[in-house]
Formats: C-alpha cells, sequence, structure tokens
C-alpha cells in the first residue's frame, strides 16, 4: 500500500501519539490542531483512541500545504511521546522494539495489536521491521505501513539518536519507495 491509507479502516491510533504533530509543529500549534480538527479529530487527548485514517488524512493535508519537513519533524517527536521497554538499551535492540511500539500503540476493536503480558501481536497496520546490522557501525529498516516516508525517517533518527548520537537515517532510493506508490520503505542507519 501507499502512504497516507490505512490498511483497514477500523484502526485506531493512540491519542499520545497523535498529540506528536502538534508537538512536531513546534510555533504553529493552532495550525496542526486546525488540521487535525478538518480531519474528525478535536481537542486530541493523550489517553483517547483516533481513527487512524482521520489521522493519516491529516498527514497528507500537511505534507500537501506544508510540506515533508514537516512531517519529519513530527515523527521525530514519536519516540518521546510514548513509552519505550526497559530492556531497550542499545540502537539494535531500539530498532527491533520500535515493530512492538508500534502495535502496542494501534488497536482494531478495541484491542491493541500487541500484548506485552502474552507477547502475542496481531496483524492490520503493517510493520516496522529491523532487517539487522549491515556493519558494525549501520543497519537496514524496512517499514511497510501506510505512514509517510518521511514521517517514518523522522521516527527512526530520533529512536537512533538515543543511542549513537550522531546517527542519520536515509531513504534507500535503490529500492522500491512509498513515495513512488510500493508497499514499503527501506531505510540506511549509520552512526
Amino acid at each position: 500500500m501507499a502512504q497516507f491509507v490505512a490498511f483497514r479502516p477500523d484502526v485506531e491510533v493512540y491519542g499520545a501519539v497523535v498529540l506528536s504533530v502538534v508537538d512536531g509543529m513546534g510555533d504553529f500549534t493552532s495550525t496542526a490542531l486546525k488540521i487535525l480538527g478538518q480531519h474528525g479529530i478535536r481537542k486530541p487527548q493523550p489517553d483517547q483512541w483516533y481513527s487512524q485514517q482521520n489521522w493519516l488524512d491529516a498527514f497528507r493535508t500537511i505534507s500537501e500545504k506544508i510540506g515533508p519537513l514537516t512531517l519529519f519533524a513530527i515523527g521525530k517527536k514519536i519516540p518521546e511521546q510514548v513509552e519505550w521497554p526497559p530492556w531497550m538499551d542499545t540502537i539494535e535492540k531500539a530498532l527491533a522494539a520500535l515493530d512492538l511500539n508500534y502495535h502496542l500503540h494501534h488497536r482494531i476493536d478495541g484491542e491493541p495489536l500487541f500484548n506485552p503480558e502474552t507477547n502475542e501481536m496481531s496483524e492490520g497496520i503493517g510493520h516496522y521491521r529491523f532487517t539487522g546490522l549491515l556493519s558494525p557501525t549501520s543497519a537496514e529498516m524496512m517499514c511497510d505501513n501506510p505512514y509517510p516516508s518521511e514521517f517514518d525517517r523522522g521516527l527512526i533518527t530520533t529512536l537512533c539518536r538515543r543511542f549513537k548520537a550522531g546517527a542519520e537515517v536515509r531513504l534507500d532510493r535503490s529500492k522500491p519507495t512509498r513515495t513512488e506508490g510500493a508497499d514499503s520503505c527501506t531505510y540506511l542507519i549509520e552512526w
């Protein structure tokens, strides 16, 4: 699937994650709230759940009216909005934990798509797949989810910089990308 289109119409996203749009737009809070409101997300609260498609529609509007760098800034805020497992203490563990946290903060029919008590993960939203280290100072991540490419790049960048201050993340343009209608994007991470 291409970016901005939920895999299922009944997917919801946790409010703390939705609020990253507001934080990511910095001084333009009123613009962020207006765009979210235009897409049915009015006065977002951190402990509520919202339609993923509405949130993706807001991303599309931000991309078209403001630009992809704002999507990158919003993605960079995600790791600050949610709790992470305490065992996540290396860049490799962080990249592997990203998919679990993604599923934990999305739900279908009132059930989060990851249950930390049973370690069961449900499908329906795609994945953040840590494909492994390429060298002692580089790794690869494949994202087959409906989020915009620049949003994912921002999210991965902040997550990696928690462990490697100089980490850089770039879209691997030698592979298919959602920006060109593909089902996934692959990111190269170097530190």
